[in-house]
């Protein structure tokens, strides 16, 4: 990946590569960036098939391994065309609980385990935590590497509340515990439309976007 992004504009050949298997994160980001003019497609899309080691300390540091793994296989397969290869990371972060689940979120009571019951286990220990000290955020960091190999970071926070009961069906992960006040519903009673304005994973792509669109301008 050698080239520059303003070689590539109007000539349908800018793919967006994004580790990730998650449909939902996928239907997300495809909206989010829909006016890039990229083809957007997951690592599987792509072809691309591996386990990554999330060893990194930090959101940022998962992003990037994740996207550096990704490049660096489709560099090994030596796969035509010009690309962007991004990588998130998001997560929860509940005060009370020193910042819990952090980095560990989609590992918290085991990677198998279904995102109710991580949820429930949450609401369970905060039983008897009062409104006031219920606060949380939902955090995002997402990488990218660009044709000419230059490693870029963004991230986005909304904040938040624990609720006392898991509501809503129209999202994903710890959605449905994650209260908004000023909308006063959870993160998983929003429409799509809604979430994609305000969500953590949409302020870090929107900031991504603005990356992407002044190396294309």
């Amino acid at each position: 990946m050698n080239s520059n992004l303003k070689d590539m504009k109007g000539k349908n050949m800018f793919q967006i590569i994004f580790a990730t298997g998650n449909q939902g994160k996928m239907r997300e980001i495809r909206a989010i960036l829909e006016d890039c003019e990229a083809n957007i497609v997951s690592m599987k899309e792509a072809g691309i098939d591996l386990e990554i080691e999330e060893n990194g300390t930090t959101f940022a540091e998962n992003a990037m391994i994740k996207a550096r793994a990704v490049a660096d296989a489709l560099a090994a397969q030596k796969k035509p065309g010009e690309y962007v290869v991004m990588a998130d990371d998001s997560g929860l972060e509940i005060d009370c609980l020193g910042g819990e689940p952090g980095v560990y979120s989609a590992r918290y009571l085991g990677e198998e385990t279904p995102f109710e019951v991580k949820s429930r286990d949450f609401l369970r220990r905060m039983a008897d935590v009062p409104e006031e000290k219920r606060t949380a955020r939902f955090v995002c960091a997402i990488a990218a590497i660009f044709p000419d190999g230059e490693a870029v970071t963004t991230s986005g926070i909304v904040e938040g509340r624990i609720g006392y009961e898991l509501r809503g069906d129209n999202g994903f992960g710890y959605d449905p515990i994650f209260y908004l006040p000023e909308y006063g519903c959870t993160a998983a009673e929003l429409t799509d439309e809604e979430k994609n304005r305000i969500s953590h994973r949409s302020r870090a792509l929107g900031l991504m976007k603005g990356e992407l669109k002044k190396r294309i301008s």
